[in-house]
């Protein structure tokens, strides 16, 4: 068995008037993540991840900020084409360790629900999947609630 590991950031700017999405689930929060899709960073970083692993380049390769097809788009329907793009390289998801930067809101009471979505869309097992969350102790733009980051590993499986 051939195994690979593949690293991925991604960050984006808190706004009013938007949806905060992470990890595939809405959270309830007076500020939304301002970006083309729907800017949950947390998918963004485990696409990077995969795709790096793969050595298929980034997201924004594969999925451009300036293709009118992905203007809005749900950032479940990008990881799912991830883990296409990388089963067409002969590759499985093994395992994603991921985590969120952010001071507001508190991340922890969902993270259950965003393991669970994102097993479910990636098709793995949801002990496969780790999400951890932790602040920036109020220091740069995370520290200032002015954006939220996300960092992911993941290790990709491929037989024979």
């Amino acid at each position: 068995m051939k195994i690979r590991v593949g690293f991925g950031f991604d960050v984006h700017r808190l706004v009013e008037g938007r949806d905060l999405w992470m990890g595939g689930v809405k959270i309830d929060h007076s500020m939304g993540l301002l970006g083309h899709s729907d800017a949950d960073v947390l998918i963004h970083a485990i696409c990077d991840a995969l795709l790096g692993a793969a050595n298929l380049r980034d997201i924004g390769y594969h999925f451009p900020d300036t293709a009118a097809e992905t203007d809005g788009i749900d950032s479940k329907v990008l990881l799912r084409k991830t883990v296409g793009l990388i089963a067409a390289k002969g590759y499985s998801v093994g395992n994603v360790d991921a985590t969120i930067c952010a001071e507001r809101p508190r991340m922890n009471p969902h993270i259950p629900a965003m393991r669970q979505c994102l097993a479910s869309v990636m098709g793995i097992d949801e002990d496969d999947v780790s999400v951890k969350a932790t602040t920036t102790e109020r220091l740069g733009y995370t520290g200032r609630e002015e954006g939220i980051s996300a960092y992911a590993v993941a290790l990709i499986e491929k037989r024979g």
